[in-house]
């Protein structure tokens, strides 16, 4: 048995639930441990269920662990999970996970929902010299944006792949990579999204002298 297979699960009250796109949700309950931003918690509908993986959006001194979600169809969690009610219980676990930030110089990458570990980097107030670029589809898909906004201000960056969208690079943020003449090579990569995500922009980062060890990934499926 796995150590992720170890972590046990316990029962949660869920607090909130609130739908901030088509089909995406923030879902908090009050928090019972704690983490390193950029960590994930399994959650599941029964504690004999399948559990799925969730990156934990919420600072680290938060009172509440707040999940970001998107209802996938066919999934055996969310779409349960969109239908949730304040009070209702789900099954949760500590946070575990190595998908973690220092202080130095970093690139944040984030496609979707896959924003959620570095919003609860952000609030655990560990944004200084460090650049976001988020990839959406459309002007609602930029999750936490106004936060981001505040804090990171130019070092903050849009990528809108359907809509156009003020201020945003209009195109994937895979496009906006490429196009880049030059990265800073002193800094460490954080990606986090689909695989095809991650895996191709591994390749436009390594094509522009990132050395493979500067890369950290985390899949979301």
């Amino acid at each position: 048995m796995t150590d992720f297979e170890q972590i046990p699960l316990v029962p949660v009250v869920v607090e909130r639930l609130v739908e901030v796109a088509r089909d995406v949700f923030i879902l908090e309950f009050i928090r019972f441990f704690d983490f390193e931003p950029g960590q994930v918690i399994k959650l599941a509908w029964g504690k004999d269920m399948e559990p799925r993986l969730y990156s934990i959006a919420s600072g680290s001194q938060d009172r509440y662990i707040q999940l970001i979600f998107n209802v996938v169809d066919d999934g055996i969690l969310t779409p349960k999970m969109a239908a949730i009610q304040p009070g209702d219980k789900l099954y949760a676990s500590k946070a575990f996970g190595k998908f973690i930030c220092d202080d130095g110089p970093a690139w944040w990458i984030a496609a979707g929902t896959g924003i959620a570990p570095f919003s609860s980097m952000l609030r655990s107030g560990m944004n200084n010299n460090k650049v976001l670029i988020h990839g959406g589809k459309f002007a609602d898909s930029f999750y936490f944006s106004e936060e981001f906004e505040n804090a990171m201000q130019d070092q903050y960056l849009r990528c809108s792949s359907q809509e156009k969208v003020d201020g945003a690079y209009h195109g994937r943020l895979t496009n906006f990579l490429r196009e880049k003449d030059s990265l800073p090579t002193d800094a460490v990569y954080y990606l986090c999204g689909s695989s095809e995500m991650v895996v191709e922009t591994r390749d436009i980062l390594i094509s522009k002298g990132i050395k493979f060890g500067q890369i950290v990934s985390e899949i979301y499926f």
